[in-house]
């Protein structure tokens, strides 16, 4: 898939385990780890909000898209 998740990378910038952002975010850690693991097919703005504000990043530190060969 050409987007690809940087939500680990983020995490381990900010020092902030999975349990720790499921918190603050408000999501199970299962669905967070799904997001992380680059296996979710989508999601809300909302959801990329609320990480963002417990990241204190914006979405292109998380996102980030790819060509294709």
């Amino acid at each position: 898939m050409p987007i690809i998740v940087n939500l680990d990378v983020m995490m381990a910038k900010r020092k902030t385990s999975l349990n720790e952002l499921s918190e603050k975010v408000g999501v199970t850690t299962a669905n967070l780890s799904i997001l992380k693991t680059g296996k979710a097919k989508a999601v809300r703005f909302s959801t990329l909000q609320a990480i963002c504000e417990a990241l204190d990043c914006q979405p292109g530190d998380i996102l980030e898209w790819r060509k294709e060969n």
